[in-house]
């Protein structure tokens, strides 16, 4: 069966009578004569007329292809409605999605974000104390054990939040929060261990080192913070 709907072809209603549909075929025969169209006719155009109307001027025939075409329409209208029935399960399954997205993200704030952010805070604003009491005296033993074992509380604090972090993966909304956050932790890591060599050896510039790491991780920190809104 044609595409074409011979009733649009003729320019005519599908309640069209017999003498209605056959006025319509002249008028449009008459039009695309070439006694009456000095452009080139359109071939295409003419045998679908023609076509159209050798089926709806025979009565029988208009009967098979009305039912036909209520077949045809029906099937157009099932067909849609599939699609918008397909397209209201996508729209509740990407809300679905997008309600998964937010508890993921819910769950990655509380379980690592938070717990991570509160110990990077406390390690990085209790050093300034610690180098303060250690310029006490900074040859005196017993400062100089505390300096170590603060260092060590820090190592394992330290070890703690990397821990948490590594425990859920990283929202995408959220990668440069998470970026600024393994940064910072690299930093502390590694201004830790340049601060641990100063009992070994007295030298400052270890303090020095130690502290400059420490206030890039501290730049870092706010930075996530800041990510995050």
């Amino acid at each position: 069966m044609s595409d074409f709907n011979h009733y649009d072809t003729l320019k005519v209603s599908a309640y069209a009578s017999q003498a209605e549909i056959k006025q319509a075929y002249r008028r449009l025969v008459k039009i695309f004569h070439p006694d009456s169209n000095k452009e080139i006719p359109d071939n295409e155009q003419i045998i679908r007329v023609n076509a159209a109307y050798e089926v709806l001027s025979d009565n029988k025939s208009r009967l098979d292809y009305d039912e036909k075409l209520r077949h045809r329409q029906q099937k157009f209208h099932h067909s849609r409605q599939k699609r918008t029935e397909s397209a209201q399960q996508h729209y509740k399954a990407t809300r679905k999605t997008g309600k998964d997205v937010d508890e993921k993200i819910e769950e990655w704030l509380c379980r690592v974000y938070k717990p991570v952010n509160r110990i990077l805070c406390t390690i990085l604003n209790s050093l300034k104390e610690q180098i303060e009491e250690l310029a006490a005296d900074p040859f005196d033993d017993d400062l100089l054990d505390e300096f170590q074992d603060y260092l060590e509380s820090c190592r394992e604090d330290l070890k703690d939040a990397q821990i948490k972090f590594r425990s859920l993966p990283n929202p995408p909304s959220f990668a440069a929060t998470a970026a600024h956050i393994y940064y910072c932790m690299s930093q502390l890591g590694d201004g830790i261990e340049e601060l641990a060599y100063f009992p070994l050896s007295y030298d400052d510039r270890y303090l020095h080192t130690g502290q400059e790491l420490f206030r890039i991780a501290k730049r870092l920190y706010r930075e996530a913070q800041e990510s995050v809104g």
